[in-house]
């Protein structure tokens, strides 16, 4: 069987050593997804040069499309074999549509494929260009904002986010979680930013504080995945301050545009299916919408 593990700042290395010359643009495939949200996700491994992620649950392992670069069928089959010697079914996760073609010529007949309940799962990608600019009459609403925003606030800030003003964000989070209604999805998402914020540094993090009146009033983190795509982790901001996310989103943008000159997307990770949070990511209207397949084996073979 495949050597599971939970996943740990320990395994950066490795991790980004496989995923990074892939230049795969979905966040699943990224160290940092799998380890801040791995309650979602569970356990990785190395397979066949590959990195996987396993969940059990009811008798079914549910297993990330290999993420790495080269021939991907030994780390199928070993992932394959792992199921079968667990006695367990196997369902792969984050398979996107060139992954399922590829499952489909490997494997013909073998694979059965759903992604309508998943929509929740399926990736918002930008063109660095879009967040930072905010063309067009599309996103003129967003400038609008960022518009007022500045309006309001004259004297506004943006610091980058260091390890000696991180406990800033620690603070503004704290608030923000105090006037939000508390469920399971947040208090997944509170882990999984502490993460965020104890590995700040082992983790290759950037940050950026939008501040006023020396207060911090919304941040955002992320962390870049490849040569193309960067993944925007997290951001919070007090939504009664009218403008603060929208600035927020570019102000960060751009500071990542200035630092990485030759990334092309930010990928602003899914919507958890929050009505709210898919509004607002649909409204900055995105390059790329990444569809994600559940490939779920048919019979054993």
């Amino acid at each position: 069987m495949l050597n599971f593990h939970k996943p740990s700042i320990a395994d950066y290395g490795w991790i980004h050593d496989i995923t990074y010359p892939a230049n795969l643009p979905g966040v699943d495939m990224s160290f940092h997804n799998m380890y801040f949200w791995e309650c979602y996700y569970g356990e990785v491994a190395q397979a066949a040069g590959f990195v996987t992620q396993r969940l059990s649950k009811d008798g079914v392992s549910t297993y990330l499309y290999p993420a790495g670069a080269g021939d991907v069928k030994p780390a199928l089959e070993e992932i394959l074999n792992d199921a079968k010697a667990r006695g367990e079914k196997p369902v792969l996760r984050g398979v996107t549509e060139d992954k399922k073609a590829l499952l489909e010529e490997l494997y013909p007949g073998r694979f059965s494929f759903t992604f309508t309940a998943y929509r929740d799962s399926f990736d918002y990608i930008y063109t660095v260009e879009e967040l930072t600019e905010l063309h067009g009459k599309k996103l003129q609403a967003k400038r609008n904002h960022c518009n007022r925003f500045e309006q309001d606030h004259p004297d506004f800030k943006t610091e980058i986010v260091t390890p000696e003003n991180l406990q800033r964000c620690r603070d503004m989070v704290s608030k923000w979680y105090e006037v939000h209604e508390w469920n399971e999805q947040i208090e997944q998402e509170k882990t999984a930013i502490a993460r965020a914020f104890d590995h700040f540094e082992a983790s290759h993090m950037d940050g950026l504080m939008l501040i006023d009146a020396g207060e911090v009033i919304a941040f955002s983190m992320g962390a870049r995945m490849n040569e193309l795509y960067y993944d925007v982790c997290f951001e919070k901001a007090y939504s009664a301050i009218n403008g603060a996310y929208a600035m927020i989103n570019r102000e960060f943008s751009r500071m990542i545009a200035q630092k990485y000159p030759e990334l092309q997307f930010l990928n602003r990770e899914d919507d958890m299916g929050e009505p709210g949070l898919r509004k607002a990511k649909e409204s900055y209207q995105p390059t790329c919408l990444l569809e994600k397949y559940n490939a779920c084996l048919q019979e054993e073979g």
